[in-house]
C-alpha cells in the first residue's frame, strides 16, 4: 500500500494578495479606535474669542451706512427740518422736547420718571417721601445735557460728571482711560454721518467698559447729542419719543442701524407734532388773554409754553408772582378751555397747555 502524499499548493501564485486591502480590513478591526478627524466631535470648552479690531468695528458700520443710504438721507432730512424749526422758535420748545424726551428715556432704562414728578424735581427739586432721588438726579442729569452746554466729544468725563476718585486702586483701570479709547474709536469714524456715528457710539458703549447703573441713559443722551452735533437749533436728535425701538440692541449693525433710523425718525415726526400743537395753543392764547394786564399773564404764558406740566408753586417760582396772581390767571385760564388740569384732584394740581389735539 502506497503512503499518502500531501501536496501544498502555493495560493499566491493562484491568488495573489493584495496588500492594501489587508491593510484596510485590519484597520476596520480595530473598532475601538476613534473615526476620522472630521468625525470626531469636539469635547473641549471654548477658548476666549479675539476680539476684532477697531479699524474692522468701524468698517462694519461704514458697510452698514452705506447699505442705507437711501434711508439715512431721508432721516437726516427729518433731523435738519426739526432743527430749522427750534432754530426760529422760542427757547422754551427745547426745554419743552429736552423734557419729554427725558422722561421717555426714563421708562426706557427703568426709572419710570413722568413729566410731572420731573417738572417738580427740576423746577423745585420737590421728590415724593418714597421716590427714588438717585432716579430724579439722573433724569435731571439728562434734561441740562439736553438743553446746552459742550458736547461729549470735547470732554466726555466732563459731560458726564463722572471722575475718577483719588484712591482709586492700582488695578483699576481709570474711567479717564475708558472714555478716551471710546472717543478715539469715535474719532476714526469721523468719516460716517453723524446719525451713524451715534448709533455706532451707543452700541459699542458697555464694550468700552463705560456701563455703571444708569448708563443706558448716559448712552442715549450722549448718542442724541452726536446725532445733531451739525445743527445749529437742535441740541439733540430725539430717540425715544413714540417709542425706543431704535434702541434695542441686538443683530448685525446694518440690522442696528435700520432700527435706529426708523426710531429715530418716529421720534422726530412726534416732536414736530407737538410743536406743531404748542405753537397752535400759543397763538390762540395769545388772542385771548389781549384783554388781561399786568406781567403774570404773558409770564404765565410763557411757563405753559415751556414745560409739559405746570403746578401753582411753579408758575409761582418761575413767574415771580404772587401766589394770588398765579392762581387768579390760571382759573381765568382753565374757565376760557386755554389749560386743562391733570390731576383730578384737590391739592397738588397741575396743569397743561390745552388744544383740539392735545
Amino acid at each position: 500500500m502506497k503512503p499518502q502524499t500531501t501536496v501544498i499548493h502555493d495560493e499566491s501564485d493562484t491568488f495573489p494578495i493584495d496588500a492594501e486591502e489587508v491593510e484596510q480590513s485590519s484597520e476596520d478591526d480595530l473598532w475601538f479606535l476613534p473615526g476620522p478627524m472630521e468625525e470626531e466631535p469636539d469635547y473641549l470648552p471654548p477658548g476666549p474669542r479675539a476680539e476684532p479690531r477697531e479699524a474692522e468695528v468701524v468698517d462694519d458700520w461704514r458697510k452698514a451706512e452705506a447699505g442705507h443710504a437711501a434711508r439715512l438721507a431721508c432721516v437726516a432730512g427729518r433731523v435738519g427740518a426739526l432743527d430749522d424749526r427750534l432754530k426760529r422758535g422760542p427757547d422754551g420748545w427745547r426745554q419743552r422736547l429736552a423734557l419729554i424726551e427725558s422722561s421717555d428715556l426714563s421708562w426706557f432704562v427703568g426709572d419710570r420718571i413722568g413729566p410731572d414728578r420731573l417738572a417738580l424735581w427740576i423746577s423745585m427739586r420737590i421728590s415724593g417721601l418714597q421716590e427714588d432721588t438717585a432716579a430724579l438726579a439722573r433724569v435731571g442729569w439728562a434734561v441740562r445735557r439736553l438743553t446746552g452746554g459742550p458736547g461729549p466729544e470735547v470732554d466726555l468725563s466732563a459731560f458726564l460728571d463722572r471722575r475718577d476718585p483719588e484712591n482709586m486702586a492700582d488695578e483699576a483701570e481709570p474711567f479717564a482711560d475708558r472714555a478716551d479709547g471710546w472717543l478715539d474709536l469715535m474719532a476714526q469714524a469721523a468719516d460716517l454721518h453723524p446719525i451713524t456715528r451715534a448709533c455706532m457710539g451707543f452700541h459699542l458703549w458697555s464694550l468700552a467698559g463705560l456701563g455703571q447703573q444708569g448708563d443706558r441713559m448716559e448712552a442715549a443722551v450722549t448718542a442724541a447729542r452726536i446725532a445733531a452735533s451739525e445743527g445749529r437749533g437742535a441740541v439733540f436728535a430725539p430717540l425715544a419719543m413714540g417709542g425706543a425701538g431704535g434702541l434695542r440692541a441686538g443683530g448685525s449693525p446694518a440690522d442696528r442701524l435700520a432700527r435706529w433710523l426708523d426710531g429715530m425718525e418716529t421720534a422726530c415726526l412726534t416732536a414736530m407734532r407737538h410743536l406743531d400743537d404748542i405753537e397752535a395753543w400759543t397763538i390762540r392764547a395769545e388772542g385771548e388773554m389781549t384783554t388781561l394786564s399786568g406781567k403774570t399773564p404773558p409770564a404765565l404764558r410763557a411757563v405753559l409754553t415751556e414745560w409739559p406740566l405746570v403746578s401753582a408753586p411753579m408758575a409761582e417760582a418761575l413767574t415771580n408772582a404772587s401766589r394770588a396772581a398765579v392762581q387768579r390767571n390760571l382759573a381765568w385760564m382753565e374757565a376760557r378751555g386755554l389749560i386743562s388740569e391733570v390731576t383730578g384732584q384737590g391739592r397738588y394740581r397741575m396743569w397743561r397747555a390745552k388744544s383740539p389735539v392735545m
